[in-house]
């Protein structure tokens, strides 16, 4: 009996540790991140308005070389560190704000479960 309550346990919190954002759903974050294409390439290394998004998980914040960064990102960088899915989620709700200064990004996705979803589907790029 306690054997089956300790792998039990063990299931539960192994679910709970997949990752901050886990129930972000990549599908539908790919048809969300049509609105970003405009400045943003996922599939490429290509720069637009806006740097491209190839690896951004687990990419340091503010490092895509030959994309200059405004201030406000250059600044908050080193603090920022690594993107992760949590990370990049909250940055979309609010760019400047998540900086805490000046943004070239003035775009907001205001919607939890989308900034979750392009977060799941920026991710899943990375597999």
């Amino acid at each position: 009996m306690r054997f089956k309550f300790v792998i039990a346990v063990a299931a539960a919190l192994g679910a709970m540790s997949t990752g901050a954002f886990a129930e972000g759903d990549a599908a539908k974050g790919e048809k969300v991140f049509k609105k970003c294409k405009a400045c943003h390439a996922a599939d490429k290394a290509k720069n637009k308005v806006g740097p491209h998004l190839v690896g951004i998980i687990g990419r340091k914040a503010g490092s895509v070389e030959g994309y200059k960064y405004g201030k406000g990102l250059t600044a908050a960088a080193e603090k920022i560190g690594e993107w992760d899915e949590a990370k990049l989620a909250d940055y979309l709700a609010n760019p400047k704000e998540y900086i805490g200064g000046k943004s070239k990004m003035t775009f907001k996705l205001k919607k939890e479960d989308q900034r979750k979803d392009v977060a799941a589907y920026l991710a899943s790029l990375n597999k």
